[in-house]
């Protein structure tokens, strides 16, 4: 198919080049502004679903506590957890 292309473009091997770039330039064009718009609708890209119980936020003894320790408000977004525990502070032997 390309040598077939490459055989119909006019204009000698210069004119060849420019035909074969402006032919990839309006390929792109035409997949980046009409295929792919028309597409993302129908690809799973976007479609996440997680889902938290408000009664059980978390399932943990430390829900309602922040990393400090100190209490947080149930309406607050911060994390429901502490997350301190994964990540000690370091050690002057490390």
């Amino acid at each position: 198919m390309y040598g077939w292309i490459w055989r119909k473009l006019p204009f000698g091997v210069p004119g060849k080049i420019v035909g074969s770039l402006a032919l990839a330039a309006a390929t792109g064009a035409l997949l980046w502004y009409v295929v792919f718009p028309w597409a993302e609708p129908l690809l799973p890209f976007d479609d996440v679903q997680v889902t938290q119980d408000v009664d059980d936020p978390g399932g943990s003894q430390d829900a309602g506590v922040n990393g400090d320790g100190d209490q947080v408000d149930e309406d607050d977004n911060s994390v429901p957890y502490p997350t301190h525990d994964n990540n000690p502070e370091p050690t002057p032997t490390r």
